[in-house]
């Protein structure tokens, strides 16, 4: 397996981010999309779990719709809680919880990070009980799309070459796919797209680092960008990708994943591929206790 992701420096840029104030809006949309998404949903789910939500603001805000009797959280690192607040210590790529032991399952913005994401998402169906749902929100190809192409077409025009300055993010067909090879029942994908504005390209970078996404890779390059590099990418980025007032645009393309554990009161699944509904109607159709 290759190991694209440095599952350290994600730590490290995610307690730092949690240590100098976080940049959180991403987490507040996916909380209230979240809340929002199983607000359709008739019935209350006995144990939750949030893994790897950083902040918490997810499990905060699925405690707070009266669906769910009990939440834990699992973080790589006991100072992702607050003082006080339990939560169980897990690598990343591991599900540190028995088979059939819980109903709803929510990973928020922390997928797109794992080495062996087929793996996770077959620890996360063995985990729910029959019936049970998982969520995710996953950060898309298009996310950063600018960022990436005046990164590279900068550092390549002064230095010759460029290193890959933005990590890869997946499609919403490969989502769907690890859902269906995950054994998900009634698997549904569907994708947001959120267009941030900033005054140039360097509080764009400044709310990246307070939200913990510094660079990870694994095979990034350990020089940091040259003054140079960093000012002619913001030129180029002002003159791609700016609106008339001179703001410039950065996107943020979120896949929203629903799974089911399979039971035998569900519908019988729609055959690969022909899966057309918004997350939200499906959710209204799984959940046969």
């Amino acid at each position: 397996m290759e190991t694209l992701f440095d599952h350290a420096l994600i730590d490290t840029n995610r307690l730092r981010a949690l240590r100098s104030g976080p940049a959180d809006f991403l987490l507040d949309i996916v909380a209230e999309e979240f809340a929002e998404r199983l607000s359709v949903i008739d019935r209350r789910f006995e144990k939750a779990v949030e893994l790897h939500g950083h902040t918490g603001a997810v499990a905060r805000a699925i405690a707070g719709t009266g669906k769910v009797d009990a939440i834990e959280r699992v973080e790589s690192d006991r100072r992702f809680s607050a003082a006080g607040e339990p939560v169980t210590v897990s690598a990343l790529e591991t599900v540190p919880l028995a088979p059939q032991s819980v109903n709803l399952i929510v990973s928020p913005l922390a997928l797109h990070l794992t080495n062996d994401t087929p793996g996770v998402f077959v620890q996360i169906r063995r985990a729910l009980k029959p019936d049970g749902l998982f969520l995710a929100a996953i950060p898309g190809s298009g996310t950063l799309q600018e960022l990436r192409e005046v990164l590279l077409a900068a550092e390549s025009e002064i230095s010759g070459g460029a290193s890959p300055r933005v990590i890869p993010f997946p499609d919403v067909r490969d989502v769907g796919a690890l859902l269906q090879r995950g054994g998900f029942a009634l698997p549904v994908t569907d994708k947001e797209t959120y267009t941030v504005r900033y005054d140039s390209l360097f509080p764009l970078m400044k709310d990246l680092r307070a939200m913990g996404m510094a660079n990870p890779l694994s095979g990034r390059s350990r020089r940091p960008l040259a003054r140079g590099v960093l000012l002619r990418a913001a030129e180029l980025y002002a003159e791609r990708f700016s609106d008339p007032d001179g703001r410039i645009r950065a996107t943020f393309s979120i896949i929203y994943v629903s799974g089911w554990a399979p039971h035998e009161s569900q519908q019988k699944p729609l055959k690969p591929g022909s899966a057309t509904m918004r997350l939200a109607d499906a959710l209204k159709q799984g959940g046969g206790k």
